[in-house]
């Protein structure tokens, strides 16, 4: 079995698949999809970026543990993990910071989202998603900074009134998953009360997973790597080193989520809709693996590492109507955010415990207008966002319970950025076969830091920057043909350095000490690319995408001279000294190739195929960028009735050189082998059954071979061989 579907892998890198969505008409034609995403619901068929929409069945299906683990089961994206409680996707070689996170048109990205791995798209609740829509490339016109190589836009349900719910007065579902591969239990319950102008929806999830087991299998020749063979114990203040009794189980990996989201919709009239948007996320301590594993010498570096309970608090209102200015539609949304994450580390043998914890605040205004010019869509509007931080921290003495000062993570006064922008879209025909998108967005960032105690004797007490935004964006679309599509696009994206990016004072591995850098600019890119795809009647759709983004001013993290040293002694440790700066200029080149074919009435064979070449260029000389992903993608069959859904499928990923990784550090070559990172590949079989009115069963299993193996840039292994199932209850 594994030859045969490692020969149709062979197949599909040369001409690729794409994962296909639940749809039972059996037809793969260009579908009049409306998204979301793009400020007002728009036609897919005029939109001419690159764009995969993930509807709420195909989200059930794949039973993902987490929002995270959604994206990796896609096979257009790939992502980086450093502990079982996270996931940092990666779009077109960027990653983290560099795109952008949106949650019912809310940004998620803030004032501390670090350039190098994050965890943050976790705290979306993936029992109440209606849909994803990933944006690829160039999204800066549309939704600001931060979008560099694209935009994910994250949608919960929403309330329903008696005319959108069948005229059924209570509606509601409930949920429960189990995974053998980490014994993880999910429950989860959601409640819809509809009246005619009036409605609520309440949500309720609980998720526990334990360690989490790798496989056992070895990948192909590839030396077994990875395995969790001791961890530290402590005992009456004491670490000790203790064998692990299998040693396939990842040790202090498991975690537990709670997550609540509250809506209210009133409909006044036809024209007028109110929305109330509540939203709160909480986790255990979630222990950092990769740094759990970390080596001083024969012994473990850390005897704690965890992120601290991850917290997020969302509130908004928003109010839809229609017929305002200018003959515009209007969406309005005010919105309130209160996020805190914390970094818990202790040194094997020391008494002493350092925490850092960040408290950041985000207050937004977000207007749409959307209005006719003759024939054409124009939409515009405004954008205003203000960040807080508050960053504090202390060290404690585990065995006295005495705690004392210690440096924070940020600089510990204020610390505030703040952004006005405008944008225009304009969306128009040139006849029935071609269309023109065109759109323009400037604007004003501000950042204030104030560092009131460090040990590091900064030459600096403050960091303010001020810098004008801007970007652009235009795209053509053709239909030659029924059966062909070709969409061109020419755009320009921004990020404006952050607080992160600036103030930061941050250990990272092997004895680096990142510190802040005040003269740091906005990284800029221009990205081309070309869109081409075929279709035969209901039975074969076959898409490509090409893309060339140049990067100009790339932050990037290098050695540094501090107070003319480039050494310190930083947690009594002699640490080379780098900081964020800006260096050159960088090409990423790429494609992603798509195909899915009806081999039968109700069988589909589907697969993705994706490369991504990314190099930066400075004084020093030629090198690879980091967040580079080596070639992935994820062929299958398809079987769909009345009754069945069955995915047979599996996830592939090519190998990594040495010589492939950033020197930078962020692609974590210390995770991986001496060789890089092997290519692996994982098979896998899910299927829903909806044999029982109103009640739908999910089970299935994955990586079925039990293989070994890690994905690029992580630091924990993958699970091993997954047995789970779960059922699903709509009344």
């Amino acid at each position: 079995m594994k030859q045969t579907l490692a020969i149709i892998a062979c197949a599909i890198s040369v001409f690729g698949y794409s994962q296909v969505k639940k749809d039972t008409t059996k037809s793969i034609k260009l579908k009049e999809i409306v998204l979301n995403s793009q400020r007002f619901e728009q036609d897919k068929r005029t939109i001419s970026k690159q764009v995969e929409s993930i509807s709420k069945q195909e989200i059930e299906l794949q039973n993902s543990q987490n929002t995270a683990d959604i994206f990796a089961n896609l096979g257009t994206l790939s992502i980086q993990k450093s502990q079982q409680g996270g996931g940092s996707p990666v779009i077109r070689g960027f990653e983290a910071s560099r795109i952008l996170l949106l949650v019912d048109g809310i940004r998620m990205n803030n004032l501390i989202f670090r350039g190098g791995h994050l965890q943050n798209s976790i705290t979306v609740d993936k029992n109440m998603l209606e849909n994803i829509d990933v944006l690829f490339g160039p999204s800066s016109t549309i939704y600001g900074s931060d979008a560099l190589g694209g935009a994910i836009y994250l949608q919960t349900k929403n309330a329903k009134l008696l005319s959108e719910n069948g005229n059924r007065l209570f509606s509601g579902t409930i949920l429960g998953n189990y995974s053998s591969v980490n014994e993880g239990k999910s429950g989860h319950f959601d409640l819809n009360y509809a009246n005619r102008n009036w409605a609520s929806l309440t949500s309720f999830s609980y998720n526990e997973y334990g360690d989490l087991k790798m496989g056992k299998q070895q990948n192909g020749t590839e030396p077994f790597f990875g395995e969790r063979n001791f961890y530290v114990e402590t005992v009456n203040g004491i670490d000790n080193r203790v064998v692990n009794d299998d040693k396939y189980i990842q040790k202090f990996t498991g975690y537990k989520q709670y997550d609540f989201m509250q809506k209210l919709v009133y409909e006044p009239n036809s024209s007028t809709r109110h929305n109330i948007n509540l939203q709160y996320s909480t986790t255990s301590d979630i222990p950092r693996y990769d740094r759990l594993t970390d080596l001083n010498g024969t012994n473990l570096k850390s005897a704690v590492w965890n992120y601290g309970p991850q917290k997020r608090l969302l509130g908004a209102y928003k109010l839809s109507k229609q017929k305002v200015f200018l003959n515009s539609d209007l969406n309005l949304t005010l919105s309130y955010q209160n996020i805190e994450e914390s970094r818990i580390n202790r040194n094997f043998g020391s008494k002493n415990q350092n925490s850092r914890i960040e408290k950041v605040s985000v207050f937004a205004l977000n207007s749409d207008f959307k209005t006719k010019i003759r024939n054409a869509d124009f939409i515009y509007g405004l954008d205003f966002v203000y960040d807080d931080l508050k960053s504090s921290a202390f060290v404690t003495n585990i065995l006295t319970g005495v705690e004392g000062i210690l440096d924070s993570r940020y600089p510990n006064g204020k610390n505030n950025t703040y952004s006005g922008e405008v944008f225009v879209y304009l969306n128009n025909n040139f006849n029935t076969k071609s269309s023109y998108n065109v759109g323009l967005r400037a604007g004003y960032k501000t950042l204030n830091s104030e560092i009131v105690y460090n040990s590091l004797n900064l030459p600096y007490t403050e960091i303010n920057q001020k810098n004008f935004t801007y970007s652009g964006a235009i795209g053509f679309v053709n239909n030659p043909s029924k059966n062909i599509k070709i969409a061109l696009n020419l755009a320009s994206a921004f990020r404006v350095p952050n607080i992160d990016d600036l103030s930061k004072i941050f250990e990272s591995t092997n004895g680096k000490l990142i510190v802040p850098n005040s003269d740091l600019k906005p990284e800029k890119s221009v990205t081309a690319d070309l869109g081409i795809t075929f279709w035969d009647g209901n039975k074969i759709q076959f898409e490509n995408n090409f893309f060339l983004t140049k990067l100009y001013d790339p932050i990037v993290t290098d050695s540094f001279i501090f107070n003319n040293q480039t050494s310190v002694i930083y947690n009594g440790i002699n640490s080379v000294v780098q900081a964020n700066q800006n260096q050159g200029k960088g090409t990423i080149a790429g494609l992603s190739t798509t195909l899915k074919a009806f081999l039968f009435e109700k069988l589909l064979f589907y697969g993705t195929f994706n490369f991504t070449n990314g190099r930066i260029e400075n004084n020093s000389g030629n090198f690879p960028l980091d967040h580079i992903a080596p070639v992935y993608g994820k062929t299958g069959f398809r079987y769909e009735n009345k009754y069945f859904n069955l995915d047979l499928n599996m996830n592939y990923n090519g190998n990594k050189n040495v010589k492939d990784f950033s020197p930078s550090g962020e692609d974590n070559l210390v995770y991986a082998t001496a060789n890089g990172t092997p290519s692996w590949e994982s098979y896998n079989f899910k299927s829903s059954i909806s044999a029982i009115k109103n009640v739908i069963i999910f089970t299935g299993i994955e990586n079925m071979l039990d293989t070994q193996y890690r994905t690029f840039s992580s630091g924990i292994n993958a699970g091993g061989r997954n047995i789970y199932f779960g059922a699903k209850y709509n009344f």
